[in-house]
């Protein structure tokens, strides 16, 4: 079993109002020097050994990124041994 994290982030080019009004707060808190927000989401999977990187990409377009929108990365996956 491994535990593999997709991250999934707005593309570039898409505004971001959730990390806009996180930035905006920041001021409010007295947080200075934060230039840019972007919020996204974070998934973690347990998945058993057969799991391969293409069926976690297969996963990560169909059901956990809108990549109309979104951009989405595999992280922490390896093949097992």
């Amino acid at each position: 079993m491994a535990r593999v994290v997709v991250n999934v982030m707005p593309k570039a080019e898409i505004l971001d109002p959730q990390g806009q009004a996180v930035g905006r707060a920041l001021g409010r808190i007295g947080v200075e020097g934060v230039t840019d927000v972007r919020q996204g989401k974070r998934f973690e999977l347990e998945v058993a050994d057969s799991v391969t990187k293409e069926d976690l990409e297969k996963v990560a377009e169909i059901l956990l990124a809108n990549t109309v929108i979104e951009d989405f990365e595999v992280v922490g996956f390896e093949v097992s041994e």
